[in-house]
């Protein structure tokens, strides 16, 4: 089919509301109606989805939009639809599990009268043999693969389904394939390549930066008190944080909520119509912050995401850039703040305990990758551009903690001579940790096993930690000069680059180590807040306008960006539309939108003209949660009832350990709890007698200390109950 680039920017400035293509969009889109197949790396924000909404509205026949959540298709749908005029919204339709019998019927009819130019369906959808049959009936302009990461085992939202797309799409019929994807290592290209069979297929990549987001991991010392002091530097704004665990999401949501900060909590354990009510609220402005699990992510198409906080260290850097990814998709502002301790990754390396050989590899490897950004003084833009395949040309970024606040650099060839000369000595690819373990002189049964103990490397280096010679070798990852094999679990060789440095003579400026302190104390605020990205306009009438965008979009049960996005309003705020034709000027507003939501908004900016009305915003006041929350009172009455422990855990939804966490809690904070009962559930009196006269004679009740000492004899569980009670007895 052959469509000229004339129609293609016609169709995106009526249809869209912009007067130019971004990146590549262009080229991928003419490569599409032309006929040919491709795979697309495109980042959060850079516009993906117009790579395949445009040219489904200008190519013959439906197209079939492929993606893995049912939030994400309606999203999509709506943002299509509120392009059109009024009466045309079957020009998109989702088909899943969502709907009912007649809107099923209703998706049918469009379908097979050709009113629809864009189907998205699930990956579970495709295989049903009714859809299969109706999609054989339609003629298929070309299928869309979106996400399409969820592919290959090696990315990060892996989903067995998306691995059988390839034969139900020959099933159906031939038509072009393009594949989506924001975020994929050279890996997981290839898999995607290989599995949908578009090994011929062009390949469109852009680049992974993404210039308006600022990068920073802090250390986790009294994170909720500064996540509470970072919202309030930023009122009004919305922002993701995501935890590991379900429990830490509802306790932060808790600890936001007494702190006048509008947050609810997001995690797969919520009744599913409370878990859509959130998002929408969310999605709807009218709550600003969401604290949630991972599950809280590809559902997600909302532009103005101001900041991402990650509580909790992710378990893999694709996993982060894409959840960092969804700060600043418009191109503005975007925060992405992380909290980082070793104890969050010694915890991560116990949850893979258990799980394939091969499994617990691939994790590790993916953890130690995470831990070396983490812990690194380098450029955090360059690293993650480089873990992607990229590389960034600048030596500062001036949008990251690191090139903001830079660390000491030293001179280190002879440092990484040393790595060098070590890794070519010995007679197979080793692993970092292994390699630094030699360096470092720690003899572990890995080493020993190797006799690489006996190495004349061994201990050579053993004046710095493993972590430091850790980070040498990462930074010679970066630089080129060591290569480090994924298939191969991490292994690292020496590169042409690296064999060339051994005889050069220049000096090699490294970073020092990154130390993370274990104080409490957060009180230092000398560290300047990022600046903004591309504010501007008058930022009275700017909120005034998202003001009237909240109130529209409710009324029609849309998300306000479908209404106007935050550049449009941003336009409005600069340039003080009074007609439509000046409306039309203002970015992302075609003559559809501009029709459709333009009256009330260019009502509103001449009465403000006119009438030049100041709001004061309100201050906000930082609260602790009381110690006395609703769940500790819970667990404080039914103790005071003598119910079983095991029966109090199960139904606060915890295991034992979990439950005493919190009794250690309410005791430490003054409360007693008449535990005698329980402990005489489990445990002999001479037992408890044994226990109570260590705690009597320790110099600390440190459970380190009483483990070492009587673990052989008694659970971790029975030493801390009969510490409370004795704290309770005793101590209290």
């Amino acid at each position: 089919m052959s469509i000229d680039s004339e129609i293609l920017r016609s169709t995106l400035k009526e249809f869209f509301g912009y007067d130019a293509f971004k990146g590549d969009q262009e080229a991928i889109i003419s490569h599409l109606v032309s006929g040919g197949s491709s795979f697309v790396l495109m980042p959060t924000g850079a516009g993906k989805s117009l790579c395949y909404q445009l040219p489904a509205l200008v190519m013959d026949g439906t197209a079939i939009v492929i993606s893995p959540l049912i939030a994400l298709m309606k999203n999509q749908v709506d943002a299509i639809r509120g392009f059109t005029e009024a009466g045309k919204e079957g020009i998109a339709h989702f088909l899943n599990s969502s709907l009912s019998k007649a809107q099923i019927q209703e998706v049918k009819d469009d379908l097979l009268s050709g009113v629809t130019k864009l189907l998205y369906v699930a990956p579970e959808s495709l295989t049903k043999a009714e859809n299969i049959a109706l999609l054989k009936e339609l003629k298929i302009s070309f299928y869309a693969v979106d996400e399409a990461h969820c592919i290959s085992e090696w990315g990060h939202d892996f989903r067995p389904e998306y691995r059988r797309i390839r034969p139900i799409v020959d099933e159906i019929g031939p038509a072009p394939l393009i594949a989506l994807t924001a975020t994929a290592t050279p890996k997981v290209q290839s898999d995607i390549m290989k599995n949908l069979k578009i090994l011929d297929g062009a390949v469109f990549k852009s680049s992974f930066d993404r210039p308006n987001l600022y990068y920073e991991v802090r250390d986790k010392t009294d994170p909720k008190k500064d996540i509470v002091k970072f919202i309030r530097q930023n009122p009004r704004k919305s922002g993701i944080i995501y935890c590991l665990s379900r429990k830490k999401v509802e306790e932060l949501a808790s600890f936001l909520s007494v702190n006048d900060v509008r947050a609810l909590p997001y995690h797969a354990g919520l009744d599913a119509k409370v878990r859509a009510d959130n998002q929408d609220r969310f999605l709807n402005e009218e709550v600003d912050v969401i604290v949630a699990t991972i599950a809280f992510g590809m559902g997600i198409d909302k532009p103005d995401v101001r900041f991402v906080i990650h509580y909790d260290i992710p378990k893999s850097l694709e996993g982060y850039y894409q959840e960092t990814g969804r700060a600043g998709r418009d191109g503005k502002e975007g925060l992405c703040i992380t909290y980082y301790s070793e104890k969050d990754i010694q915890k991560l390396e116990k949850f893979m305990q258990g799980k394939p050989v091969a499994e617990q590899e691939i994790g590790r490897q993916l953890l130690n990758d995470t831990m070396a950004y983490a812990e690194s003084n380098q450029c955090r833009r360059k690293m993650l551009l480089n873990y992607f395949g990229e590389d960034y040309p600048n030596c500062n970024c001036g949008s990251c903690d690191n090139c903001l606040h830079p660390k000491k650099r030293f001179d280190g060839r002879e440092e990484m001579r040393l790595v060098i000369e070590l890794i070519k000595s010995l007679p197979e690819h080793f692993k970092a940790e292994q390699l630094a373990s030699i360096l470092a002189g720690e003899a572990n049964s890995i080493i020993k096993s190797y006799h690489q103990d006996e190495s004349p490397f061994f201990g050579l280096g053993k004046d710095r930690s493993v972590k430091f010679w850790y980070g040498i070798m990462h930074q010679g990852v970066v630089l080129h000069l060591l290569d480090k094999e994924i298939e191969s679990y991490g292994l690292l060789s020496v590169t042409e680059e690296g064999e060339k440095f051994m005889l050069a003579h220049e000096p090699l400026m490294l970073t020092e180590e990154r130390s993370f302190a274990i104080s409490d104390d957060d009180d230092d605020d000398d560290d300047p807040a990022p600046k903004a990205v591309g504010e501007s306009g008058d930022p009275v009438l700017l909120a005034m306008l998202k003001d009237l965008r909240k109130d529209m979009a409710r009324k029609k049960g849309l998300q306000p960006w479908i209404i106007f996005s935050d550049p449009s309003l941003d336009d409005m705020a600069i340039m003080y539309p009074f007609t439509t034709e000046e409306l039309m000027r203002c970015q992302g507003v075609g003559e559809g939108k501009a029709k459709k939501y333009g009256a009330e908004f260019l009502s509103l900016i001449r009465k403000y003209v006119e009438d030049n009305e100041i709001e004061r915003p309100e201050d906000m006041v930082i609260r602790s949660i009381a110690s006395k929350s609703a769940h500790k009172v819970e667990i404080i009455r039914a103790i005071d009832r003598k119910l079983p422990l095991e029966d109090i855990a199960r139904a606060q939804g915890r295991d034992l350990l979990e439950l005493i966490d919190e009794m250690e809690s309410i005791v430490y904070s003054g409360t007693n709890l008449n535990l005698s009962y329980a402990v005489e559930q489990m445990m002999d009196d001479d037992d408890v007698e044994e226990i109570y006269d260590y705690f009597r004679n320790a110099e600390t009740d440190h459970m380190e200390e009483a483990i070492d000492e009587l673990g052989d004899v008694y659970t971790e569980e029975e030493l801390r109950l009969v510490r409370l009670k004795f704290m309770c007895e005793v101590a209290n």
